[in-house]
């Protein structure tokens, strides 16, 4: 839905499913409800999540007239997709396959213009629509060095290919599509450091070329043409695990001319180690409630010295005593955005209310998503009726929007 600072909306990778049944049917038992209680008069805004299946199903032409004729009715449109999760995403071990396949593979690029030909027909006119997707690839599935390099060129011309669809989206129909690369720890691209080299001095200057040969551009109209399809997902939990500040990060892609397709709104799990040994040993003990065999849960860690430990996973850290002696760890568990603190633990809230901040100054994005998908997965008194727990995190967000706005 429009706010004062863009469109906002909830990613629907909350729900459980991978086919198109099972999403549809999730959108059809909750879409209503939120809308009523959050936009009743006007237009709400969904943020859609596909499984390549679901993609597939949604494709048929039967599928998909009976959905955009249930979203006109409802008043409801298509904004975003979520295009990093390929296959099922809950009530199942994800782990690193959340990267699977990667941009090196044929299935992702299919996958990912597939959805961007579904998201062309859903988007009304007069808003520009993006689709988030994962950092290239997973850097533990490959070794340092050479390898890693051409890995990365592999991907990076894929991510080139779809750049000249949505070229000739834009060109053909005046809609503004952009694909969304998503830096995650671990990830090939894990930082603003990694991702502003790669579009740099790995993106451009590849994609140009081929831009200008495919597409018979000049030089300039084909750096234009990347710029404008190929663009960021600022998620802020990404960020914060890494102790990236969002305003020196958000400068720094200004400055570097790479465009922000969408902001997630999302908070990790924040914890400040204690000196007491007791209370040590308190904290990692309520930690350990949130170590569970579904997703990945990266943590960062640190040190006095200003130095960072970083592990693949939650479990690995708990398992290193000398991660305990870090001042700080952060780890990759997307918390509910409206709770600060959950007992000895913290979150990263913070770092959520700097970033619309600097959008409500700002504007540097029009599309802003809330992406809290670990409902299924939290200690048990955390857990809430998914729609009550939706409508809470946007409520809080839309209320973090009108006290930015006032000031």
């Amino acid at each position: 839905m429009r706010t004062q600072i863009g469109q906002l909306t909830f990613c629907t990778n909350i729900f459980p499913g991978e086919t198109w049944e099972d999403h549809f049917t999730a959108l059809k038992g909750s879409i209503p409800s939120i809308k009523q209680h959050l936009s009743p008069e006007k237009p709400f805004g969904i943020g859609l999540r596909l499984s390549n299946k679901a993609s597939l199903q949604l494709s048929k032409v039967k599928a998909f007239r009976e959905f955009r004729e249930w979203l006109s009715r409802l008043g409801c449109y298509v904004f975003t997709i979520n295009g990093f999760p390929y296959g099922n995403f809950h009530h199942a071990k994800v782990k690193d396959q959340v990267h699977a396949p990667d941009w090196t593979t044929y299935e992702r690029l299919q996958y990912t213009l597939r959805l961007f030909k579904i998201l062309a027909e859903l988007l009304p006119i007069d808003m520009t629509g993006g689709i988030s997707t994962s950092p290239l690839s997973y850097k533990y599935w490959w070794d340092n060095g050479e390898a890693t390099t051409d890995i990365t060129d592999k991907c990076t011309r894929n991510v080139i290919q779809v750049a000249k669809q949505l070229y000739r989206i834009h060109s053909r129909t005046g809609k503004l599509l952009h694909l969304d690369i998503e830096p995650e720890a671990d990830g090939i691209l894990e930082n603003a450091n990694e991702f502003i080299a790669w579009y740099l001095h790995r993106l451009l200057p590849l994609g140009i070329p081929i831009l200008q040969n495919d597409l018979h551009l000049s030089h300039e109209e084909a750096e234009k043409a990347i710029r404008k399809h190929i663009q960021l997902c600022y998620d802020v939990c990404h960020f914060a695990v890494e102790f990236e500040d969002s305003s020196k990060v958000l400068k720094r892609l200004k400055d570097s001319g790479i465009s922000i397709g969408k902001l997630q709104l999302s908070s990790a799990l924040k914890i400040n180690i204690p000196i007491s040994t007791q209370r040590r040993k308190d904290t990692f003990n309520e930690l350990r409630k949130f170590n569970e065999p579904t997703y990945l849960h990266q943590v960062v860690a640190r040190k006095n010295d200003g130095q960072f430990l970083h592990y693949p996973d939650l479990s690995e850290a708990l398992k290193d005593t000398k991660a305990s002696y870090a001042t700080e760890w952060r780890s990759h568990f997307h918390v509910p955005l409206f709770i600060k603190e959950y007992g000895l633990l913290g979150s990263t809230q913070k770092e959520i209310i700097q970033a619309l901040r600097i959008q409500a100054k700002e504007k540097f994005t029009d599309n802003m998503e809330i992406e809290t998908y670990t409902w299924d997965v939290l200690p048990d008194k955390l857990k809430l009726p998914m729609v009550e727990s939706i409508i809470r995190e946007m409520k809080w967000v839309m209320n973090q929007i009108r006290q930015l706005c006032k000031t």
